[in-house]
């Protein structure tokens, strides 16, 4: 059996109540993650799931 390889593909985006953009992502095996861009700019990646 080969080696999987997480292919990430945007599954949704939307807006917190404290106005930060959140995207989601997942992979066709289930894992999910997401990633959030703080009101004062930059980014930072969740954790997995």
């Amino acid at each position: 059996m080969g080696e999987h390889v997480h292919v990430r593909v945007q599954d949704g985006m939307d807006v917190s109540a404290t106005g930060q953009l959140v995207e989601t992502y997942r992979c066709r095996c289930g894992d999910t993650w997401t990633k959030i861009y703080p009101v004062e700019g930059g980014a930072r990646d969740g954790l997995p799931g």
